[in-house]
């Protein structure tokens, strides 16, 4: 049941973060480092992250209730998926004890950022044809390659990079995961024109033997036979980030889709024509009560994930936050597109706020994996059917 219902700490939390969002009405496209800070500041950021390291010591269930109310007020915080979600998950389960306290601490409290780079341009969805690679030179590293749709370079302190190391014992590549800080030489960024009204800028990057000491290794160490080495954890590194990147992703989208429903019901319960509000028809009122069913089921399947991965259970969280992240895409777009269409020509308008979240919310089914992949995925993982690719 503690799935199903909300504890009276999780109520008090939604609450919390909702009246703090509601408190900080944002333009679309407009800085938000200092909504960030104060978010910070009240602990929201960094909720996941442990206690030990400055953080508040509770899961990814509480980090996405926090985004989704954001969202849901029109204020959605995306390096929220990407900082405190992927690489402060990642730290924390697999970082040495000097990459914890380096980066959770900053990570938690505000004051430092990262990035995440694993897209490349010939790779797509198919993270075995990751090209950047990592070769030893004395105890450094250097990294080469080419990433593509990473979110808020510009802004973060470092890009935690997926790179593939030649495995010693095989032969193979291998994933690993780097810290690169932001002015390292070599590392260089190039802005993407997007038509997306975001403050968060993607980035295609550019790594031409950028030098790292051992320790931007996540894990730190060499490979050893026993597994126990950065070399060595790599795809379970991945894994751990990867699983909170989907979940997050369906709390940015539910946010969103509450926010366009709820200024559809608004405007449905205001707009009158022929004396009678436009909400009193049933070819206005069902369609949004549609939207609304579809967004809470979604909530449920994300709920699930988040505490499957909480529990430690990385295989059951894979298979929901799968499934969270394609019911919260499709329930996001459904409920925007049928906002806009109960407003008619006003949810067009900049006025009113919602014209602009119609490629917003496309972006949750293609980003961070499209809905194809994840159908892929289901079919053959979950279903047991064969494999198409």
């Amino acid at each position: 049941m503690s799935t199903l219902i909300e504890s009276e700490d999780h109520r008090a939390l939604r609450a919390a973060v909702a009246a703090f969002a509601n408190g900080h009405p944002r333009t679309p496209g407009t800085d938000n480092t200092q909504f960030w800070r104060e978010a910070a500041k009240l602990g929201y950021i960094g909720v996941n992250l442990p206690e030990a390291y400055g953080g508040g010591g509770a899961g990814i269930t509480e980090l996405c209730l926090v985004l989704e109310e954001m969202g849901a007020a029109g204020n959605p915080l995306l390096m929220m998926i990407v900082s405190p979600a992927i690489c402060g998950t990642v730290l924390a389960r697999f970082g040495t004890e000097a990459q914890k306290r380096e980066w959770l601490p900053a990570m938690a409290d505000g004051s430092r950022l990262m990035a995440f780079g694993i897209t490349e341009p010939d790779a797509g969805s198919n993270s075995h044809r990751i090209t950047t690679t990592a070769r030893r030179d004395g105890t450094d590293w250097l990294l080469t390659g080419r990433k593509v749709f990473v979110s808020g370079v510009d802004i973060a302190d470092a890009t935690l990079v997926v790179g593939r190391t030649e495995d010693a014992r095989t032969g193979r590549l291998k994933p690993c995961l780097f810290i690169v800080p932001r002015d390292t030489p070599g590392f260089r960024r190039r802005q993407i024109d997007m038509e997306l009204n975001a403050v968060e800028k993607q980035f295609e990057l550019t790594l031409d033997d950028v030098r790292l000491p051992a320790d931007a290794l996540v894990g730190g160490g060499t490979s050893h036979a026993s597994g126990s080495g950065g070399e060595d954890t790599g795809l379970l590194q991945l894994f751990a980030g990867l699983n909170p990147e989907r979940i997050m992703t369906a709390a940015f989208a539910i946010g969103m889709g509450r926010f366009a429903l709820s200024r559809a019901v608004a405007y449905a319960r205001e707009r009158t024509v022929w004396s009678t509000p436009i909400g009193a028809h049933q070819a206005i009122a069902h369609p949004l009560a549609q939207a609304h069913i579809d967004l809470e089921l979604a909530r449920l399947m994300m709920q699930k994930a988040a505490h499957l991965y909480d529990a430690g259970d990385d295989t059951g969280a894979g298979e929901a936050a799968n499934m969270a992240k394609y019911a919260a895409a499709e329930a996001c777009v459904k409920a925007v597109d049928q906002a806009v269409h109960t407003l008619g020509g006003n949810g067009l308008t900049r006025e009113f706020g919602l014209a602009s979240l119609i490629t917003a919310a496309r972006v949750s089914r293609i980003a961070p994996v499209s809905r194809e992949m994840i159908l892929n995925y289901v079919s053959h993982q979950t279903l047991g059917l064969p494999k198409s690719y």
